[in-house]
């Protein structure tokens, strides 16, 4: 029973280790793929569901955290600390843990009943998670300067208009790449340690 529990836990540690590691590469590679406007794709978000479904909530979480601090370290939150400091550090480091603990939180609720569907619903939240609470903290905390921003990155929208229509092209994609990877990278997990 001892062994069987420490084995489980430091496939737990390897696996939370491994996706911190991609979390952080995928985040790096993510800072040269701006898509929509001066924001990066959140491709981190891959790794972040499949850590929280591979692991649970807490590894979740701290890859949501990691998440963040590599949107810091690479400067895709300037922009925002240029308006608000505070309002940028709640509003990132908030979308990186909980986009990670509820996408965990989702595939356990549901593994009970099917793991298939558990894992595409984890892999749904994740992004949806993300760009909900990056739009709350938009609205909480920026949105009385959208303008400035509006005018700091050359933009024809203003307002409410911007912050949408930007949010919205990055949550498609990264939803996209989110509902195709996350699931198929953990079937074949799961079959490669059945095997």
């Amino acid at each position: 029973m001892k062994t069987q529990k420490k084995k489980m836990s430091t496939e737990m540690l390897v696996t939370g280790a491994l996706m911190t590691a991609l979390v952080i590469l995928f985040q790096l590679l993510a800072t040269y793929t701006t898509f929509f406007g001066p924001f990066s794709t959140a491709i981190g978000l891959v790794p972040i569901a499949i850590g929280s479904i591979l692991c649970g909530p807490a590894v979740g979480a701290w890859l949501g955290f990691v998440f963040a601090i590599v949107v810091f370290a690479t400067g895709g939150a300037n922009l925002f600390l240029a308006v608000d400091v505070p309002g940028t550090i709640v509003t990132v480091l908030s979308k990186g843990v909980l986009c990670g603990l509820v996408s965990g939180f989702t595939y356990k609720a549901l593994s009970k009943f099917n793991s298939t569907i558990a894992a595409f619903s984890a892999a749904i939240v994740c992004p949806v998670v993300n760009t909900g609470v990056f739009l709350l903290g938009c609205f909480a905390f920026f949105m009385d300067d959208a303008v400035k921003i509006a005018e700091a990155i050359k933009s024809p929208a203003t307002g409410t208009a911007l912050f949408i229509a930007l949010a919205l092209g990055n949550f498609l994609f990264e939803l996209g790449l989110n509902t195709v990877l996350s699931p198929v990278v953990v079937k074949i997990l799961n079959v490669r340690n059945k095997g």
